[in-house]
């Protein structure tokens, strides 16, 4: 979809890097984290400024990008070749102009995010209706890291859903899998929907493994194998009831098809950064929905910026289960916008005003704010 708007013009762009400690220190297969470090795009637009935020991590774990990284290719290549252009009468120009660099999707998404939020905010609309949103309040999971044992990620867990959330996600690693599965199953009953996120710490010869949580009636089993592997998880998913779910595999809709063709995953998680953007996330969705594919939206532990365009997304009429956006009190104690807050239900609102709908509070900004760097046109 190209909608209609006005050109914008962009004069600088500013990369913001933040850091806001965490409420509790959130552990995967990858490490741990205690506070969230994120680069914030602003692109000055002149009557309007848009915002996108960069979901690198400091090192590179989830995925070859870091923030140091980021932050270069964004100063050095990125920004100035988005200047350079001219105005923009349609977002999907900025792929276009940022396609001569190879990958680096989490900085060009966070570029794309920024030019989309002042695109629509010129044109007074939302960017869930840009995506064709079809709801207005989103069914909201959470995911849980590796704790020390497993009746503290137990006790955490029933708070979350005394708190509403309607999924439960536990991360796994090898050692700390199938017995503390077990308990937390055992735990809460048959019930309560419960998956696990294994962030490709596993091998296809580890399919015991799986094998043995095919037996606790999960609604997903997330990422088991290595990230650039289709075919191995194509033959892990015979093998099982479970659906697997694909998060690191999937970074174009091309990889979603290819997925789907060989049987990888009967589920996929989209993160816009991950992808390279708002515009090719949607472009997964609707692969995946004209194949009958389940698609949800994951989360990075985004500060606001990025929590709004997740939400925005999530309105999209193929994310049919409740995803990682959970409320900003799950992660942060003050988040950087106005706070995102779960209702009773389980449900969080969408933002309906222009663009994204929110925008960092100058105060908050400027106290979590660790440096910055104005390129101008």
């Amino acid at each position: 979809m190209t909608g209609t708007g006005p050109a914008v013009r962009l004069q600088a762009i500013e990369v913001v890097e933040v850091a806001l400690p965490l409420v509790r220190p959130f552990r995967t297969s990858f490490g741990e984290e205690r506070t969230k470090d994120a680069l914030l795009v602003r692109v000055d637009a002149g009557d309007v400024a848009g915002w996108g935020e960069c979901v690198a991590s400091p090192e590179p774990r989830y995925s070859e990008e870091w923030i140091d990284g980021a932050r270069s290719i964004q100063r050095d290549h990125l920004a100035p070749a988005l200047l350079a252009g001219g105005p923009i009468a349609d977002p999907g120009e900025v792929g276009r102009r940022l396609s001569f660099v190879r990958g680096h999707r989490m900085s060009k998404a966070s570029l794309e995010a920024a030019v989309l939020d002042a695109w629509l905010r010129a044109s007074g609309r939302s960017l869930a209706t840009h995506l064709g949103g079809v709801r207005e309040r989103i069914e909201c999971g959470v995911s849980v890291g590796i704790a020390p044992t497993a009746e503290s990620m137990l006790e955490e867990i029933r708070g979350y859903l005394a708190k509403g959330y309607r999924r439960i996600k536990l991360k796994i690693e090898p050692g700390r899998d199938v017995e503390v599965v077990r308990l937390i199953r055992d735990g809460l009953g048959p019930d309560v929907p419960l998956s696990v996120d294994a962030n490709a710490a596993y091998s296809l010869e580890d399919a015991d493994v799986f094998e043995a949580l095919d037996a606790f009636g999960l609604t997903m089993i997330e990422q088991p194998l290595d990230h650039d592997d289709l075919v191995d998880h194509a033959e892990l998913q015979r093998r099982l009831r479970t659906p697997i779910c694909l998060d690191e595999s999937i970074r174009s809709a091309r990889d979603a098809a290819a997925a789907i063709a060989l049987g990888a995953c009967r589920v996929i998680n989209i993160k816009p950064g991950r992808v390279g953007g708002l515009l090719e996330a949607r472009r997964i969705h609707d692969v995946a929905r004209r194949r009958g594919v389940p698609v949800w939206i994951g989360g990075m532990l985004e500060t606001g910026v990025g929590r709004a365009a997740n939400l925005a997304l999530a309105a999209m009429p193929g994310v049919t289960m409740p995803g990682d956006t959970s409320a900003s009190d799950r992660y942060f104690a003050e988040d950087l916008t106005e706070p995102f807050v779960l209702a009773p239900d389980g449900t969080m609102a969408v933002p309906p005003g222009p663009g994204i709908g929110v925008e960092p509070i100058p105060a908050r900004l400027e106290a979590c704010t660790v440096g910055t760097i104005r390129i101008d046109a």
